[in-house]
């Protein structure tokens, strides 16, 4: 009995590896396939999208909602005039702005789990933010502390029933972390099998008074894309967001196990995200929408060619638009102008090559289940558990 015993936790380690493994592969494979289903010119705006969303879900997962018709203002400097409201707004511009950077390629060239980069990030995360956000009040002695965006703590916290290390040890353990999941010290499969262990790692150092679990979340994104795994087309916050609970239950339990867990929350909003984009799904739901759009006469008959055409090949010129919709010359201007006031059309100068454009309005209809369903959503200041319960 003693020999089965003590061999027991040996096979549960074993059997998690090689599910972290099997994870892996899949994200591997499906991370590097489903970009092709967008066309480079189009990317950028879907980019802007994702970024929005994945804004929503990791500032919903710390408690703080935004309705993404206000994150949509933020973003055009149209900020409410009510103080909670506006904070909100201003957090998650910040939030956008730094994913942007990540993408565009505009951040640190550090390591993503370097000292470095993960200041840049606390202090680009917080550092627009009002004054009322920079101050956390201890559960137990009712004291408040401000936040210095890009510091480490310097006294001790308890999130939850957890207590983190010491702050005297920070810089230690902050050390030792950069060191160990140095990517040059490991192999492409070694580092995507650590991601879930470094989103982990961090967590449990807890090295900034407030804002580590979008930092966290941040350096995950920032690894996932250095690794050639993201490319600014999928949030891992969505699948954090939706399964909450398991999210903290997970961080709270074996590093073995929320390794696992982490990158299979990956691997599943990868694949969201290809059944989303793939092109016979998308088009159809394009046209569905010119067809009702065109019914309640907000735009033309003829205007799905057009966005097809967009989709497809990433620019049209206007010149062509006419061949591209089987229409005269005088109804293809129609088109264009009614596409543009719909927002869904761009261009540079009146005379440059037509590109898509990604309103929020047209998002339910073209891209569903990024966000729970607008008419259901309450507005900025509803409780972000009420929010939650809806996915």
């Amino acid at each position: 009995m003693a020999g089965k015993a003590a061999q027991k936790p040996e096979r549960q380690a074993r059997s998690s590896r090689t599910g972290l493994e099997e994870n892996a592969f899949d994200l591997i494979r499906e991370a590097g396939g489903f970009t092709a289903q967008v066309h480079p010119e189009t990317a950028p705006e879907v980019a802007k999208l994702v970024r929005s969303m994945n804004c929503y879900y990791s500032n919903l997962i710390e408690g703080h909602h935004t309705h993404p018709r206000d994150i949509d203002r933020a973003l055009r400097s149209e900020f409410a005039s009510r103080p909670d409201q506006r904070n909100l707004q201003l957090e998650a511009a910040a939030h956008i702005h730094v994913q942007e950077a990540l993408d565009d390629g505009r951040d640190p060239k550090a390591s993503p789990v370097s000292r470095e980069y993960l200041f840049w990030l606390h202090k680009e995360l917080l550092g627009p933010l009002p004054e009322e956000f920079l101050w956390m009040e201890s559960p137990e002695t009712k004291k408040r502390k401000k936040v210095r965006p890009g510091d480490v703590r310097d006294g001790e916290v308890r999130v939850g029933q957890y207590l983190p290390p010491p702050a005297s040890e920070v810089g230690d353990y902050l050390r030792g972390f950069e060191k160990t999941y140095d990517f040059g010290r490991l192999t492409k499969l070694g580092a995507v099998m650590a991601l879930g262990e470094t989103h982990y790692r961090l967590a449990w150092i807890h090295p900034f008074n407030d804002g580590n679990g979008r930092v966290a979340r941040l350096m995950s994104h920032a690894m996932f894309s250095r690794l050639g795994l993201g490319n600014g087309l999928w949030s891992l916050a969505q699948g954090l967001a939706r399964r909450l609970p398991e999210y903290w239950n997970r961080l709270a339990g074996p590093l073995d196990d929320f390794s696992e867990y982490f990158l299979g929350v990956a691997v599943d909003q990868v694949r969201f995200m290809t059944g989303l984009l793939d092109i016979g799904g998308m088009l159809q739901r394009m046209e569905a929408w010119c067809e009702a759009e065109a019914k309640a006469k907000r735009i033309e008959a003829g205007s799905f060619p057009v966005l097809r055409e967009l989709w497809l090949m990433g620019s049209l010129e206007r010149a062509k638009v006419p061949v591209v919709a089987n229409v005269k010359e005088r109804q293809a201007r129609q088109i264009v102008s009614r596409l543009t006031a719909a927002g869904v059309l761009q261009s540079e100068t009146s005379r440059s090559p037509l590109r898509l454009k990604i309103p929020l309005g047209v998002v339910e209809a073209w891209f569903p289940g990024i966000y729970p369903p607008f008419s259901r959503i309450p507005e900025t200041g509803a409780p972000a558990s009420i929010v939650l319960g809806m996915m």
